[in-house]
């Protein structure tokens, strides 16, 4: 279940009559209601915000979860077993039926309590395994459910690499690595919990392949190809065929001479983070 434009919606006189249960003082409560009418730039104007709160600031998240604190406590009360981080919500339950007349009901209820609506598009009854919530998915192995990253989740990973890895982007190939790592630790450190080994393998071989085609690309002139082929200890006549090549940079990428020159351990002593080897790490 995902809340439809949840911040921009927040309803400010019933989250302040929420925080106001815990909350006595009134000069607290004052800035908070300052807070969330601080309005918004549009355009080079300030515009008064008279519903929802300002995304990007601390406070923010602590106010949602003051709001959605109902609903946690309504799901609590009947019963359900459910997990909610912000506005994403899944609740589970055992039959599709019974999933249809929960969403109906709970849709009701944030509509009539919290003043918030349910964004049909994204919200559904499945099964959790064809369902992403915050990037995760799970499946089942010997009757035991387990974590699994989404394919939508692994999809944003590669277009993010593509776009750090491009070869027809010049940048200094430690600054490429550099950027590399930045994603591949954080997105590795985020999913830690699932299963994802063999997965993670096949991706440092996509990625070793276009750091090798990029590798290429910046060798660029035959005599610089040459040259640097022979520094890897490639046989004089095969280094002059390599560097002559017309075969594209993605089809010499795979070749066994870029393999067995610029080897994975190479590609490590640049400064590549491996997937895998940082996963193996946690």
């Amino acid at each position: 279940m995902d809340l439809e434009k949840f911040f921009d919606n927040v309803n400010h006189d019933l989250l302040i009559h929420l925080v106001a249960r815990k909350i006595k003082d009134k000069r607290v409560l004052k800035l908070i209601r300052r807070y969330l009418n601080s309005g918004v730039m549009l355009k080079g104007m300030l515009v008064k915000t008279e519903e929802g709160a300002p995304q990007g600031g601390p406070l923010s998240p602590l106010l949602s979860n003051i709001l959605l604190d109902e609903l946690d406590k309504e799901l609590e009360r009947r019963g359900h077993k459910f997990c909610r981080y912000a506005d994403d919500c899944n609740i589970y339950i055992k039959s599709i039926r019974a999933g249809e007349r929960i969403l109906e009901s709970i849709t009701k209820f944030l509509k009539s309590k919290l003043k918030l609506k349910v964004n049909k598009e994204k919200s559904a009854v499945s099964s959790p395994i064809k369902r992403k919530f915050l990037g995760y998915s799970f499946y089942y192995l010997k009757g035991v459910a387990r974590f699994r990253v989404h394919d939508k989740s692994y999809k944003r990973l590669k277009d993010k690499i593509r776009k750090a890895t491009n070869k027809n982007i010049s940048m200094n190939f430690k600054d490429r690595l550099g950027k590399l790592k930045e994603i591949i630790v954080g997105w590795v450190n985020y999913f830690k919990l699932a299963d994802m080994k063999n997965k993670l393998r096949e991706l440092d071989k996509w990625i070793r392949r276009r750091l090798r085609a990029c590798i290429w690309k910046t060798w660029k002139r035959v005599k610089t190809r040459y040259k640097n082929l022979v520094k890897l200890k490639v046989p004089r006549d095969i280094a002059w065929q390599h560097a002559n090549t017309r075969k594209g940079y993605w089809r010499i990428s795979k070749s066994p001479i870029l393999s067995k020159t610029i080897t994975n351990k190479r590609l490590t002593n640049y400064g590549f983070t491996s997937l895998s080897l940082q996963y193996e790490k946690i």
